[in-house]
């Protein structure tokens, strides 16, 4: 599995509005600066985003993005899949069908063993605690 680039923004954007908090107004422009995002990438992360119930997009001269929810209540793993989808770490566990041998493979085991690690881990960070050390977070300023 890789994070993609817009997986990444997606964290960058979260980040920096949690560091701002719930219900706080940021400016589109204002995210793309500080975090280093294409305004026009993100505007499609924000949909993203919005779709998730993770931020809500205010439209006009005076909008932006506003979180939602605490940031104690928004994972990791819930935004990289509200990019992403669901983390698969091989096809044959996303889509057990398509394999001839999935029903009797150590391997496909081992895959969905690992996928279910790295979900569960992703799940427990939460964004208050990657906003607690603002010395270690490039985008709280």
């Amino acid at each position: 599995m890789r994070i993609t680039k817009a997986g990444d923004y997606a964290i960058r954007c979260v980040l920096y509005l949690s560091s701002k908090g719930k219900g706080t107004l940021v400016s589109k422009k204002e995210i793309a600066e500080k975090c280093y995002i294409p305004p026009q990438f993100l505007s499609k992360i924000a949909q993203d985003l919005a779709r998730a119930r993770v931020i809500e997009i205010k439209q006009g001269p005076k909008g932006g993005f506003i979180l939602i929810e605490e940031p104690k209540n928004i994972t990791l793993l819930k935004v990289v899949e509200a990019i992403i989808g669901e983390i698969f770490l091989n096809d044959c566990v996303a889509r057990p069908g398509n394999c001839e041998i999935s029903t009797c493979c150590i391997i496909h085991d081992v895959w969905s063993d690992l996928r279910n690690q790295l979900r569960e881990s992703m799940d427990r960070i939460n964004f208050e605690e990657l906003t607690k050390n603002p010395n270690s977070n490039p985008f709280i300023q």
